[in-house]
């Protein structure tokens, strides 16, 4: 069973850098895609950023520069490196995985696209 948990959220200040972590197990695939999304309220969600399991990341255009996916050698963990922090970034941040068929390529930051999700961790930006 696959299992996604979350952590490095909190209350940080306008103009800080925050490092979210997500733990990954019982992921048996060996080739997939993983991803971080956000959802403020009363927003829908939204992809921030995904990574495969050569390391090949895509960040969406609106958020590059800022933020940073990343995972660990182990594959275990994957991370999320958010800088300059901004109050409209407040949200609840949650990471996704997916398996990927080989010979295909993690393109897709839409939600729909993603099979297993974290329970999330909430972000809060004070200004």
């Amino acid at each position: 069973q696959v299992q996604l948990v979350e952590s490095g959220g909190g209350m940080v200040q306008a103009g800080g850098s925050l490092r979210l972590t997500c733990a990954v197990s019982g992921d048996t695939y060996a080739f997939y895609c993983r991803a971080w999304f956000r959802q403020a309220a009363g927003n829908e969600r939204e992809g921030i950023a995904l990574i495969d399991d050569e390391g090949t990341t895509i960040t969406a255009d609106s958020l590059k520069g800022r933020f940073t996916i990343a995972q660990d050698n182990s594959k275990k963990f994957l991370f999320l490196q958010v800088d300059s922090l901004k109050p409209e970034d407040t949200a609840i941040y949650s990471c996704a995985t997916r398996p990927r068929t080989l010979g295909t390529s993690c393109r897709s930051l839409s939600a729909y696209n993603y099979r297993y999700w974290g329970q999330g961790t909430q972000v809060t930006i004070s200004s």
